[in-house]
């Protein structure tokens, strides 16, 4: 994770992305929304990211085709719920690029990172849940944090939708 993309955020042609890794899990709205509104109030972009995770058990291509082709619809309907929670803010002239990986999530994060010169910082949702803030922020807050090639807000997943704009 060492070698690091330079950022072009600043340069003619370039805008600074808020990339959220959106799926189906409560925490996940907080970081959307805080994404979104900064995104909102600094000129910025939104970028939600789909990892297709490989399913455990592979011993037929056929069950790996239908897994991809199941996730991908529920990448769609992921993509419509978020797209119609931010234009019911009134975030509708955001622009959001909504992308589709397959991989470990951890590697398709930092490859997407590593890929896009834009993205300017990492959103995640902690989970309010007992087993605790999620597995991206665990990764996160241990193997990756020394090394990770932007910055990442870890977004409370206790925050209201108000509370969160008033951050913004």
């Amino acid at each position: 994770m060492a070698s690091h993309t330079k950022r072009r955020i600043h340069e003619p042609g370039h805008k600074r992305k808020f990339l959220v890794i959106a799926d189906e899990t409560a925490e996940c709205e907080q970081a959307i929304y805080f994404a979104a509104f900064r995104a909102r109030n600094t000129g910025s972009s939104l970028a939600m990211l789909y990892v297709i995770e490989p399913v455990e058990f592979q011993h037929w291509s056929s069950v790996e085709a239908v897994h991809q082709q199941e996730q991908e619809r529920k990448s769609a309907a992921v993509f419509r719920l978020y797209q119609r929670k931010l234009d019911q803010l009134g975030i509708e002239d955001l622009e959001v690029e909504q992308i589709v990986r397959s991989g470990k999530i951890e590697d398709e994060v930092i490859g997407l990172i590593n890929e896009d010169e834009d993205v300017g910082f990492l959103v995640l949702g902690a989970s309010t849940s007992q087993q605790g803030p999620g597995r991206l922020v665990n990764w996160l807050g241990t193997a990756a944090a020394g090394q990770f090639p932007v910055p990442y807000v870890v977004v409370p997943g206790a925050l209201s939708k108000d509370d969160i704009e008033a951050l913004c």
